[in-house]
């Protein structure tokens, strides 16, 4: 995939083939990102729309007038939104009162931590999209905007299909004995949502196994360093099992310069 360099007037602006990733620059764009939201959340993973939901066509909520809305665009197919984040930093969750996970967990020890932290969510990519090259470029928008806002920490709730706690106790228990955050890190769910993860014993885990029972999202943080809280949630409306996951940006930026530079140097040099 040959990218082209970001262009420095906006936070995020990176083409790619056909795609181009930015962060959402109108109403009607915001809108567009939402209908995707819908079909992915709503029809394809059969998440609960509100009524006022289903009538617009559109999955949203109180937060997003708050965030910043990381957007893939298919240039080719006439600028349609085919991969979407929504990201949320410390002073937008000041004036929309919280963060969004706060709903589901006591992140104290994340909101203590010192410099800039960055709510991910809403993560979703058009089904004609869900490619290596379309996870990269989402990828590469994220490591832009670390960059353009000094981000030091990113959060969120990852999700793993399904609501039945026993029938992930695999993914979920690998990930409480693996990935757990250290103590100045550690989210944990609220005492009223509470899920205990270490459902299995440590030693009883196929490794290779539960690896590959987690979604690629939750793969994707875990190699950039990711930790997860302590606890799970159920989150009945999206028809899922949440976990805290906590990124420090050190190892996001490493890979960012290492990779990217090597790349622009190749491209000045007449590379492709």
């Amino acid at each position: 995939m040959v990218l082209i360099e970001a262009k420095r007037e906006r936070p995020v602006d990176v083409q790619a083939g056909s795609l181009h990733i930015r962060l959402a620059e109108s109403a009607a764009e915001i809108r567009a990102s939402q209908r995707l939201r819908y079909r992915v959340f709503c029809e394809e993973m059969m998440a609960k729309p509100s009524a006022e939901m289903v009538r617009a066509g559109r999955e949203f909520d109180s937060y997003d007038d708050y965030c910043d809305h990381l957007l893939v665009l298919d240039r080719g197919g006439g600028g349609a939104v085919v991969g979407s984040y929504r990201l949320m930093r410390r002073e937008a969750a000041l004036r929309r009162g919280q963060f969004y996970a706060v709903d589901e967990y006591d992140i104290t020890p994340l909101l203590n931590y010192p410099g800039e932290i960055l709510e991910l969510g809403r993560s979703c990519v058009d089904p004609a999209h869900r490619t290596g090259s379309t996870m990269q470029l989402l990828w590469r928008g994220i490591a832009e905007y670390v960059f353009a806002y000094n981000i030091d920490l990113m959060f969120g709730c990852g999700s793993l299909p399904g609501t039945d706690p026993q029938a992930l106790a695999l993914p979920l228990s690998y990930l409480y004995h693996h990935h757990l955050a250290p103590p100045a890190l550690r989210a944990t769910a609220l005492s009223s949502r509470y899920v205990a993860m270490d459902l299995l014993p440590s030693a009883e885990l196929d490794l290779k196994v539960a690896r590959k029972a987690l979604p690629p999202l939750l793969k994707g943080y875990l190699r950039l360093g990711g930790y997860v809280g302590d606890g799970a949630v159920v989150d009945a409306e999206f028809g899922t099992t949440d976990v805290c996951i906590v990124v420090k940006t050190d190892l996001v930026t490493e890979r960012y310069y290492r990779h990217y530079t090597r790349e622009d140097a190749s491209r000045s040099e007449g590379g492709s």
